[in-house]
């Protein structure tokens, strides 16, 4: 079974995605994105780019819907939606059709479940220990991966019972490896690459190993003030400049 190198919330970071991907270069078979592919980042064309000539499976999250025109995003901040507008108009006609083409979750491969929110609404976030025990119940598979919170780690059921995990990685980044319990379920979210927010800026994804029965936790570290320099020279607004250097 191929390992699985797991992305979520790029957010047109492609600073951060290049880092993730050099210092996983040779450790997995096949990619996955959970969504929201551009939003907030100076790079949304060089990220949807990367994307494709990887031949990443990806599905839509909420910035791709409303970046792409395919909502209207008017549920969003004033300071997202800015964002948003600079991204649509920023995108190239190609790049704009492949995000408009983007399917919705649930993904279904080898078992495993794709989803980016929760698995009966891709635009739900999963926070707490009860919306995380309604999309273990609903899933179809022992793992499913979901994003939306760029937030890493994720839930499990066992025993009837659901529990949060959070895995811990030192300040030089890295990896932190978690055997799977055969007997329990997971939700499991491999963080944001290009906008972290559990306090933690650097890059966050994961690798995971189905046929090990282990899921990789990665974080790592990239060029935080380069990517800065870019939003400010698009005019992108400051609050989303200067949280990328807090992970909030």
């Amino acid at each position: 079974m191929p390992r699985y190198l797991l992305l979520s919330d790029i957010h047109a970071n492609l600073t951060a995605l290049e880092a993730a991907l050099a210092a996983v270069e040779g450790r997995w078979d096949r990619a996955v994105c959970l969504g929201d592919v551009v939003g907030y980042g100076p790079d949304p064309n060089g990220v949807i780019d990367r994307v494709v000539s990887l031949g990443v499976r990806t599905i839509r999250g909420n910035h791709d819907k409303a970046g792409s025109g395919v909502e209207s995003g008017e549920d969003f901040n004033p300071i997202a939606r800015a964002a948003l507008e600079w991204t649509q108009h920023e995108l190239r006609p190609e790049n704009l059709r492949w995000l408009r083409a983007l399917p919705a979750g649930p993904l279904v491969e080898d078992g495993l479940v794709f989803v980016h929110g929760a698995v009966a609404d891709e635009d739900e976030y999963i926070f707490s220990i009860e919306g995380a025990a309604r999309s273990l119940r609903e899933s179809t598979a022992a793992i499913t991966f979901f994003g939306h919170t760029h937030l890493q780690g994720g839930f499990l059921l066992r025993n009837d019972r659901v529990e949060a995990f959070r895995p811990s990685i030192g300040k030089d980044g890295g990896s932190v490896a978690m055997e799977l319990d055969p007997n329990a379920r997971y939700l499991i979210n491999p963080g944001s690459i290009g906008q972290p927010r559990d306090a933690d800026p650097r890059a966050a994804f994961a690798i995971a190993d189905p046929e090990r029965q282990a899921i990789e936790f990665w974080r790592v570290p990239y060029d935080i003030e380069a990517v800065q320099l870019r939003m400010d020279e698009a005019g992108l607004p400051e609050p989303l400049v200067l949280r990328l250097a807090f992970g909030r």
